[in-house]
């Protein structure tokens, strides 16, 4: 199996390289020459298989540069009871017939960003050692990705985290949960601007190959195919746990702010996997809404990023959507080169000409927005009618999920996050604290550590070059 960049270089490459890299050098990002196709044996076969049994015989169909002994040890460590506080590890919790959360925040940070960091860290570590090599990881957050990442990288050998997040805009809890770390390879850095802010210096420094070379810039943002690669997996689990026989089909909505989660099921539908639709829920910045429904695609400065009750989906520039619109245009490096370095870089937007947006009902997309007041309905009505608690992002995701709701064919939500992370909203909704692990008690008391840094990629690579 080798990789391409969407944007036209048709170098090949194998995963152990591009697992180190992030962007391709053309300001791509990789996506495999060809998604291998599930047969109906196979999934069969798929069906009564552990998680960790499950991600391994769907890795290894990507991963062939990793001897398959090393890469089931690397599996079976990441994908336990131990690590994610039950055997099944995305158990599957009904609300109401035909609907259905996947439980995917029963990881370290409690948010479903886990799932793959946890594998990520596990392969960095794997694959550095091999090397003889480090590597300095520079992220962005909106919330969750950087306490994943964190928790996923404290004390692994060889790897060093820069981490940015807008400063004063996440939860309490997740500023507590990434800024009190004290690692020495931890560095937390707070940028006075929005995540998509964060996101562009990110890409900025990325693109400045000289530096990314010196400073072995690497990535663990869901540019980043393997982390993407690992969230493909609790599609398939989701769906052997909804359905009794492989004839069945499901639908899955996905609460999406930078499209990498989506877009893992729009990667597990490529394989096979009988899926529906795959509904795309957003929150007031409903830039990928918009896409969906008209066929433009129309990115928001910082000023008209709403800070919402969702935090973690306030993104108006997502960069995993351009792997959908390469796969959506036949794979024509060009064209995406055309629409994203070009249209997007100079005017913010592009439209998809009308024979292009009519391929999107091919993929199964459909897509609906959210606002505070319906999170808080959707919140209350959930924990009162099915005695279950929901965090913001997951309420977003149950709002419009039940605009799509097909008699015969199960909906799975997936769960974004523990509610205890947006604490206000909650009681806000239900007068009430949420519950929260016995562990993280008092977090927001804890000493922190962290920088504020001006919106600058020159002032973000200074501190990186200082701190290695």
């Amino acid at each position: 199996m080798k990789y391409i960049s969407t944007r036209g270089d048709r170098t090949e490459r194998g995963f152990s390289e591009i697992l180190l890299e992030g962007l391709a050098p053309d300001g791509g990002l990789y996506l495999p020459t060809h998604y291998p196709r599930i047969d109906a044996a196979t999934l069969a076969r798929w069906r009564g298989l552990s998680y960790a049994e499950l991600a391994f015989e769907i890795l290894a169909r990507y991963i062939d540069d990793i001897p398959p002994d090393h890469l089931k040890r690397l599996v079976d460590k990441t994908y336990t009871e131990e690590v994610f506080g039950t055997r099944e590890i995305t158990p599957l919790k009904a609300l109401e017939p035909g609907l259905s959360l996947e439980a995917l925040s029963n990881g370290p940070t409690l948010a479903f960003k886990d799932m793959a960091m946890q594998l990520l860290g596990n392969l960095f570590e794997y694959e550095l050692g091999r090397r003889g090599e480090e590597l300095n990881i520079l992220g962005a957050t909106s919330g969750d990705t950087g306490s994943a990442a964190e928790y996923a990288m404290r004390g692994k050998k060889g790897v060093r985290v820069f981490m940015l997040s807008p400063h004063g805009r996440m939860s309490p809890f997740q500023q507590a949960q990434m800024f009190s770390l004290q690692d020495e390879n931890i560095h937390n850095l707070a940028v006075q601007g929005v995540f998509d802010d964060c996101q562009d210096i990110v890409k900025a420094v990325s693109n400045q190959l000289d530096f990314k070379r010196k400073y072995r810039i690497g990535t663990v943002n869901s540019i980043n195919w393997a982390r993407l690669l690992a969230q493909v997996v609790y599609y398939f689990a989701g769906y052997f746990q909804a359905t009794k026989s492989n004839d069945e089909v499901v639908s899955f909505t996905v609460p999406s702010g930078n499209f990498g989660n989506i877009c893992a099921g729009h990667v597990a539908r490529m394989m096979g996997l009988p899926i529906r639709r795959l509904v795309l829920a957003t929150n007031e910045n409903n830039v990928l809404d918009e896409f969906f429904r008209t066929g433009t695609y129309r990115v928001r400065g910082s000023a008209e990023t709403h800070e919402t009750s969702s935090p973690s989906m306030d993104i108006s520039k997502a960069s995993n959507f351009e792997r959908f619109v390469f796969d959506l245009l036949g794979r024509d490096g060009a064209r995406v080169k055309q629409l994203f370095a070009h249209e997007v870089e100079k005017t913010g937007s592009f439209t998809l000409s009308k024979e292009e947006f009519a391929r999107i009902a091919e993929f199964g997309f459909v897509s609906g927005s959210s606002t505070h007041a319906d999170r808080l309905a959707t919140i209350r009505d959930t924990f009162e009618r099915c005695g279950t608690m929901i965090d913001t992002h997951t309420a977003d995701g149950v709002k419009v999920a039940r605009q799509y709701l097909e008699p015969g064919v199960p909906m799975i939500v997936l769960e974004t996050a523990l509610p205890v992370k947006f604490a206000a909203t909650i009681r806000e909704a239900l007068g009430r604290e949420p519950e929260r692990p016995a562990a993280l008690a008092g977090i927001e008391d804890l000493p922190r550590r962290f920088k504020v840094m001006p919106v600058d990629a020159q002032a973000v690579q200074a501190y990186i070059a200082e701190n290695c």
